[in-house]
């Protein structure tokens, strides 16, 4: 491996760097965006179960915001009909949306750190090519060709390309999936606001 980089000269470090910076994102967001994490299947259920009674204690809203990202938000909800009895609707739906947008905000976090490393890195990759090249064309000379300099610049301009190449096809990869997954959690996530809101209209005023 490092015969490798040694071969592949110094435009090699920036791409080493952005290949350590995307391993690390992507197994964040994998961790991250779990499942459990962020929409626990039966959260929904039994927070509808129990408001459908009366509104939960403090202590079990705080429990609840501390669930899940799901849970942040319905604790939203619960928390501002807490404090204003009788709240309109209408406000309570901006509250809504407003820990939705926190919502979307968190799950999105190092997602455009991830898609620039994927646009970036065949771009210094190309630019470890242009330097081979360089390299290639400094070969050169009146007298004949440096057979070493020569295989040093190919060394450089190919090493770069496919290490370029290898760090952006799988980071662009995991940006899509992680983008999919993203607009499939604001969905569900939209949606149980909606229901809670609709168990929650009977403390609201019009």
């Amino acid at each position: 491996m490092f015969s490798i980089i040694q071969a592949a000269g110094w435009p090699i470090w920036p791409l080493l760097l952005c290949s350590v910076v995307a391993l690390a994102l992507i197994i964040e967001r994998l961790t991250s965006l779990r499942a459990a994490r962020i929409m626990p299947p039966r959260l929904l259920d039994d927070v509808l179960n129990v408001t459908a009674q009366q509104l939960p204690a403090r202590d079990m809203v705080d429990k609840l915001a501390k669930n899940s990202l799901l849970g942040e938000v319905l604790a939203s909800g619960l928390r501002a009909v807490a404090a204003e009895p009788k709240m309109p609707e209408g406000k309570l739906r901006l509250v809504f949306e407003f820990a939705g947008r926190r919502a979307v905000h968190q799950l999105e976090r190092y997602m455009n750190t991830l898609g620039t490393i994927a646009t970036a890195a065949p771009l210094l990759g190309l630019m470890g090519t242009v330097v081979g090249m360089i390299e290639i064309f400094g070969s050169q000379s009146p007298g004949g060709t440096n057979p070493s300099q020569l295989a040093h610049g190919i060394s450089i301009a190919l090493y770069n390309t496919a290490f370029g190449l290898m760090i952006a096809i799988p980071s662009l990869m995991f940006y899509r999936y992680f983008r999919g997954k993203i607009e499939e959690y604001v969905l569900e996530l939209e949606g149980a606001a909606d229901r809670l809101l609709g168990q929650l209209r009977r403390y609201t005023t019009v």
